[in-house]
């Protein structure tokens, strides 16, 4: 018996991309980030291959509704540094949702693609919305 490996074309995985529409109200942070991930890496697809962007579009809704396990809520922070010496900044994930609550999403989804050239890409087909939309802009 002959077994090929078959490798999708980019223009056919261009082609083939869809939308997929998640309302975030009581989803667990965790749980809809992997979700999401999956879709924009097109893990889910029949031809998926590493080396090929073949991931679909995504849209959340509703982010300010979003929720978390545990003792996360006074527990987790966000930290970044500016490179400079005391240059150390730490945000709370309480006082982080009441700033922008589309943020908390878009962090945990970029650290869950893999750090290559393709995940600005796929970060660009992640559509985010604090609030209920009904109308949004489709590259």
């Amino acid at each position: 018996m002959i077994q090929k490996t078959t490798l999708p074309k980019t223009d056919t995985a261009e082609k083939t991309r869809k939308w997929h529409f998640f309302d975030a109200t009581d989803k667990v942070l965790g749980r809809l980030s992997t979700k999401i991930a999956v879709l924009l890496m097109g893990k889910h697809k029949r031809d998926f291959a590493h080396n090929v962007d073949c991931g679909d579009f995504v849209v959340v809704t509703n982010t300010d509704k979003v929720r978390i396990t545990g003792n996360k809520l006074e527990d987790k922070f966000y930290f970044r540094h500016s490179g400079y010496a005391n240059g150390a900044r730490t945000i709370p994930y309480k006082r982080q949702m009441e700033n922008d609550s589309t943020k908390v999403l878009e962090l945990s989804v970029r650290r869950m693609l893999d750090d290559n050239n393709m995940r600005g890409r796929r970060m660009k087909r992640l559509r985010i919305f604090n609030g209920e939309q009904t109308q949004f802009k489709a590259a």
